[in-house]
């Protein structure tokens, strides 16, 4: 099998990946420390609050629903014959149920009396440090793994394509929540790299979206 003249530019998956990973840190440190409160954190912060991890479990599941549908299959036909590839392949079997469970501890600490809310805090926060944990371990796997692979034997333009599907999966809601933080997270090297690659929509689609997003932010983490 002939290797690809030119490497798959993994950068935005890798910018993606450290996006997904520091969100999810720094909500579960943040939900840690409502579990230490003994008053209401208010309605409005905590609806924003559950808006944001909602946000986060869709992304996190919509990436890797993605990844299992459309990249996979072209990493299996290109590296399936040269590479072992056993084992690496994700099928959801831990992130989908943690997911839910997340989504459920997060509907209980919005909908939950005040009196109610170390408790619901404390069942949350546990939830998003088991998620976080996985996600972290799933993430290093890929990177250090997968990652060669794909750019060892996957060409160039059919990544191009792959990136392409993936990122008409996360259309709409998905985009106005990713776009920014994808954004905050990456490098002013990272950013150009980026730019460049996505072309003069990407800084237009920042421009429009960002006042929102840091009003949201503001409300949730203070």
């Amino acid at each position: 099998m002939s290797c690809p003249t030119t490497t798959p530019n993994l950068l935005g998956l890798r910018v993606l990946h450290r996006t997904m990973r520091t969100d999810l840190h720094r909500l579960t440190a943040l939900v840690e420390r409502l579990a230490d409160l003994r008053a209401a954190i208010g309605t409005k912060r905590a609806k924003a609050l559950d808006a944001w991890i909602r946000g986060l479990c869709a992304e996190i599941h919509h990436h890797h629903l993605a990844e299992d549908e459309i990249a996979w299959p072209v990493i299996e036909r290109h590296a399936g014959a040269a590479a072992d590839l056993t084992g690496l392949s994700d099928d959801h079997a831990a992130l989908g149920p943690l997911l839910a469970d997340v989504r459920e501890a997060s509907t209980a600490l919005v909908r939950g009396p005040s009196a109610e809310l170390p408790a619901q805090a404390g069942a949350l926060a546990g939830r998003l440090a088991r998620l976080r944990d996985t996600l972290d371990e799933h993430i290093a796997d890929e990177e250090r793994e997968i990652f060669p692979i794909i750019e060892r034997y996957v060409p160039a333009a059919e990544w191009d394509a792959v990136t392409r599907g993936v990122q008409r999966r996360a259309g709409g809601p998905g985009a106005a929540f990713q776009v920014p933080r994808i954004l905050d997270v990456a490098t002013p090297e990272e950013f150009a790299a980026l730019r460049a690659e996505a072309g003069p929509l990407l800084p237009i689609m920042a421009a429009a979206l960002r006042p929102g997003h840091r009003r949201r932010e503001r409300l949730v983490f203070g």
